[in-house]
């Protein structure tokens, strides 16, 4: 990376799986890791900071958030380290904005945080007053906008979240790393904004943010 770029690497489905977390390149040199939820496999707080450990240990900027699968309590504890950007927005760089929505809407499995289309709404809101005011924005939602490729079943069904969708179509933020969906790793474009799903972090795939010259794009990798 040249020395007037910045760049960032995302994932998210860990699922207590980070096996192949040495397979991605410079991630020590990151400006930081962004996880887009699932850090477990329905656990609490005591699993998900041991895996998040191994990740700071490599890289100490970590932003994240839960997804639907992890309990509730898990955010405050990223709160306490100061990594938490479910609801929120923080600054990545100078002009650029990350906010985060973590949970899902319920579920046919009855995941531990699951919450309704409405809740995840007043929360996508929450998170933008933080950020509205720079130029620039990353969007993390665990659950993918309806009508994208990141929320298409292989048979059909489109499941994502109208919320996320209303959301990315009002403001268009440069970039939505998205999740959930494991199935339904893309590149796909809502207006001008780049969604993308990595799929299972257990499948290699991340994805990179760059910001080189006043613009900040996204492009889906795999480790290995």
């Amino acid at each position: 990376m040249s020395t007037n770029e910045k760049f960032w690497l995302g994932f998210g489905d860990i699922h207590e799986d980070l096996s192949l977390l040495s397979e991605i390149p410079d991630l020590d040199a990151a400006d930081g890791v962004i996880i887009s939820g699932d850090i477990t496999n329905g656990a609490g707080t005591r699993r998900a900071s041991m895996l998040l450990e191994v990740v700071y240990k490599i890289n100490p900027n970590i932003y994240a958030q839960i997804g639907n699968m992890d309990y509730a309590e898990i955010t405050s504890y990223l709160d306490q380290r100061g990594w938490n950007i479910h609801a929120r927005g923080r600054q990545l760089a100078e002009g650029v904005g990350i906010m985060g929505l973590g949970y899902s809407t319920p579920t046919p499995f009855m995941t531990p945080s699951e919450v309704s289309n409405a809740r995840l709404a007043q929360w996508l809101h929450q998170g933008y007053e933080d950020v509205k005011h720079l130029q620039k924005l990353v969007l993390v939602a665990h659950d993918p906008p309806f009508g994208s490729k990141a929320a298409k079943l292989p048979y059909g069904e489109n499941v994502g979240n109208r919320a996320v969708l209303e959301f990315i179509q009002q403001v268009q933020p440069d970039i939505c790393l998205t999740g959930h969906i494991h199935e339904a790793v893309s590149e796909d474009y809502i207006g001008r904004t780049k969604v993308i799903n990595p799929g299972m972090f257990c499948m290699g795939g991340y994805v990179l943010i760059q910001l080189k010259d006043d613009k900040l794009d996204a492009r889906l990798m795999y480790a290995g």
